[in-house]
């Protein structure tokens, strides 16, 4: 699969525009990958801010297969939307949230949840 994938509150906790704290994606995101899926850096941030967000992938071992788009894409379509076969986004209804104040003011994914959705323990 293709696999689209938010960052903040994804990968890691909100804390815009630095890199927020880890949350499980790192050890999921490299097991997911290791599988034979493919990575796409899906994110509002641009610029410095993008580079913090490649450099934490490049930093934990994940490959990215495409950053903001879809390599192939072009070949079919003009869209900006990169197209992916499913979307990790804390912002997309029905994605499974921790809400925990201690670490971050906003929910995150539960990678444990979307671990178990890969058949990893």
């Amino acid at each position: 699969m293709i696999i689209a994938v938010d960052f903040d509150g994804t990968c890691v906790t909100h804390d815009y525009p630095e890199v927020g704290k880890e949350i499980g994606a790192d050890v999921a995101l490299k097991k997911i990958a290791q599988d034979g899926h493919q990575l796409i850096l899906y994110t509002m941030r641009s610029g410095k801010e993008l580079q913090d967000a490649i450099d934490w992938f490049n930093r934990n071992d994940i490959p990215l297969y495409g950053i903001q788009t879809n390599p192939t894409q072009k070949s079919w379509t003009d869209s900006p939307k990169a197209y992916a076969n499913l979307y990790i986004d804390d912002a997309a209804f029905g994605a499974p949230l921790i809400v925990d104040p201690s670490i971050s003011n906003r929910p995150f994914i539960d990678w444990n949840v979307v671990s178990n959705y890969f058949g990893h323990q």
